[in-house]
């Protein structure tokens, strides 16, 4: 396959934790204190590293994210924005002079641009609809963006903003379609698409797109060539884009005719993410090789934009590549890979395609590579770490913590570690299962369990803080985390087992954990809940109707009835890929993973949260299963976010999606209590009336 590298086992420069009994239980409330740490951007002599630093206030629900200088070689780090408001996405002119960023201080998400050396920022964009993934142009004084407008507006801000007062404030309030994919997880096409555009720093603005067409298409991206004449954008041109996962790929020039030209058009899968070789003759990019399959393996190639061809970097790679960057000198490419719970960082050569594994066993967020390729500066966290700034040297394998944002919580908290085993599962594969036990552990007591079975149904749980991995062990509970059939990470085939499966093997894996859970001396068998998220919500809803060996449930975002999720969500490849097709034609597939069909088997008491912006597995799902679970007099709640979709915002409602667990498996396995009422945080009086 491919040889390993002799750099395989970091050594850990860090201090040793404060021991967890000095500490107290991780609470709700400190999961708020934590920072976020992200998008990192190296400067072009790989001297000095920007990247976002967040916080949230809980109470006053505000979050703020404000940009930080390190200085690597010394590890110095300095704020470098005090706005208030939100400085994100940071990007380095070619000289290393000037650092650019977005902002949302002055109307709306604008480009900003701030001297190295320091002083005040100044403002560079003007755009009425905002600048979104802004790529700088060589020259410095010019910059391509993306943005959401009306095509018939398209570099009119002020005609822009006409339209979009009329579409939300004029007297008649509706949605129109008249095709598919009229709105997509949150939103509503409305007559708006994606567009790219340059701007001037004088203030010139010209669209190089234009129509009724995404580019790029949603959660897709572009580049711009090291020269500034080119860009290259993922959009979808299938007639029915609800039912084609078929990205392509898209060269526009920046000079003359301005005509895309597709450059993938022979892969009917997706093409993905492009990246421009320093010198700009490749692209790399991600793509997978079956129709309307979203949960294909990921592969990474390489078009070479002299000969137009298509060479294949990682196919001997039986696993999903997430991140990658090109190396400086454009011979090679890094990347991350998703394998059993975590990222390991790979090399591959360009030219002969030999593949070097760099980093193992560490769940990287993201990462730079150094100009001179001696070290990776990365962001990476575990189940009980929480994220930071890290450096790894390749040579003397030293792995070293560079900032210390979170030290302070973590020296106060007990921030629980994961321990990991495998379980057999259907067909005797071996399982994967994090477990975490609860604060103040005692081998010689039981505890009660929660079992959290994860969403996507084609994702994979991994090692790294969440807050549903600390705030239930806070609370007193163990909590176990399985990686059953449909998990990425363990190989393509492990993956696909799930698809026109959902009631099969990955409910045997389920039920195994839990038959090896309960045989722990330390669980509390007669006080083992289940919860779960999206598809991990269909397997509460499922369980439901099939067994009665969990005292409690929670199910959110759940799919429950087939045919009524097809006719409502809005990427039917999805449903039409791993339900097998159309409700009138696989009916008989349907009925049989269908939950809604054993409804008077539903006994066991059940938590169901939902949010009513869900476009991807509507609300009404949960409404449905929630009805059943009332017709058949079982104890149930429902709670409903008005104005989240898939992923309840995670200031605003996660705080009471934790708090409302907590009380309602408190209720039924007996942990500790929810710091607060669910029905006082719902009606929003929690914090007055805890005088906070």
């Amino acid at each position: 396959m491919f040889p390993l590298h002799r750099f395989l086992v970091p050594a850990l420069i860090i201090a040793l934790p404060a021991a967890a009994a000095e500490k107290r239980a991780f609470h709700i409330e400190d999961l708020y204190r934590l920072k976020g740490v992200q998008h990192l951007a190296l400067s072009p002599d790989g001297s000095k590293l920007a990247f976002e630093v967040s916080s949230q206030d809980l109470k006053a629900s505000t979050r703020n994210t404000q940009l930080w200088l390190l200085e690597v070689a010394s590890g110095q780090a300095k704020q470098l924005t005090f706005s208030g408001k939100s400085d994100t996405a940071p990007q380095w002119s070619k000289d290393g002079k000037t650092l650019y960023f977005l902002s949302s201080r002055s109307g709306g998400s604008q480009l900003w641009a701030l001297d190295a050396s320091g002083g005040e920022a100044r403002k560079v964009t003007s755009f009425e609809a905002g600048v979104g993934a802004p790529k700088l142009m060589p020259g410095g004084d010019k910059v391509v963006f993306e943005a959401s407008v009306f095509p018939e507006a398209l570099t009119d801000g002020a005609r822009h903003k006409e339209l979009s007062d009329k579409l939300d404030s004029g007297p008649v309030q509706a949605h129109l379609a008249d095709e598919l994919l009229y709105r997509h997880w949150t939103g509503w096409r409305d007559f708006q698409y994606s567009h790219l555009f340059t701007a001037t720093f004088e203030g010139k603005v010209e669209a190089l797109t234009a129509g009724k067409q995404d580019y790029p298409a949603f959660w897709q991206s572009w580049d711009l060539s090291p020269d500034g004449k080119e860009v290259c954008v993922t959009t979808n041109t299938d007639a029915v884009q609800a039912r084609s996962t078929n990205q392509d790929l898209f060269l526009i020039s920046l000079e003359g005719v301005r005509t895309p030209r597709r450059i993938t058009g022979d892969n009917p899968a997706a093409d993905q993410d492009p990246k421009y070789s320093p010198d700009g003759r490749f692209i790399a990019y991600k793509f997978q090789t079956k129709p309307g399959h979203e949960s294909d393996r990921f592969r990474l190639a390489i078009y070479d934009r002299q000969a137009k061809i298509r060479k294949v970097l990682t196919e001997g790679i039986d696993n999903w590549v997430d991140g990658f960057q090109w190396s400086a000198d454009g011979k090679a490419l890094w990347f991350t890979v998703q394998e059993k719970g975590r990222w390991p960082l790979f090399r591959v050569e360009v030219a002969t395609g030999k593949t070097t594994r760099m980093l193992e066993g560490q769940s990287i967020r993201e990462f730079v590579v150094s100009p001179d390729q001696k070290r990776v500066l990365l962001t990476k966290t575990r189940v009980g770490e929480p994220v930071e700034v890290w450096s790894y040297a390749f040579e003397t394998r030293e792995l070293k913590r560079l900032t210390a944002f979170n030290q302070a919580v973590a020296d106060e908290v007990d921030i629980r570690p994961a321990e990991e085993f495998t379980v057999k599962g259907a067909d005797g594969k071996d399982i994967h299962v994090f477990l975490v036990k609860p604060h103040g552990f005692d081998p010689a007591k039981k505890y009660p369990l929660i079992l959290n079975v994860h969403g996507g149904p084609q994702m994979m749980w991994s090692d790294t803080l969440r807050g549903d991995w600390q705030v239930y062990p806070g609370a007193g509970y163990i909590v176990a985390f399985p990686n059953p059939h449909g998990s990425t990470g363990y190989g393509q085939a492990f993956t696909d087992a799930i698809s026109g499966d959902w009631d099969g093997k990955v409910q045997t894996d389920i039920l195994k954990v839990a038959d090896h859970l309960a045989a722990l001396p330390y669980v509390d068998k007669d006080r083992m809940g289940a919860m779960g998220w999206s598809w991990g919500g269909y397997a509460m809803m499922w369980l439901e109707g099939h067994t009665t060996r969990f005292k409690a449930l929670a199910a959110m975002m759940g799919v429950y009835d087939l045919r009524s999720m097809h006719g409502a969500t809005e990427e039917l490849w999805f449903a039409e890929h791993d339900l097998t097709g159309t409700p009138w034609d696989k009916a008989a597939a349907y009925d049989r993973m269908n939950p809604s069909s054993h409804v008077k088997a539903f006994k066991t008491p059940c938590l169901v949260i939902t949010g009513e912006r869900d476009y991807r597995v509507p609300y009404t799902q949960s409404l449905q299963f929630f009805t059943g679970l009332q017709e058949m007099g079982v104890p149930s709640r429902l709670i409903v976010f008005k104005n989240d979709g898939h992923w309840p915002d995670n200031l605003k409602s996660m705080p009471v999606y934790y708090n409302a667990h907590l009380e309602w498996f408190q209720k039924y396995l007996g942990g500790n209590a929810a710091p607060w009422k669910t029905e006082d945080m719902v009606r929003n009086l929690a914090f007055d009336k805890a005088g906070k």
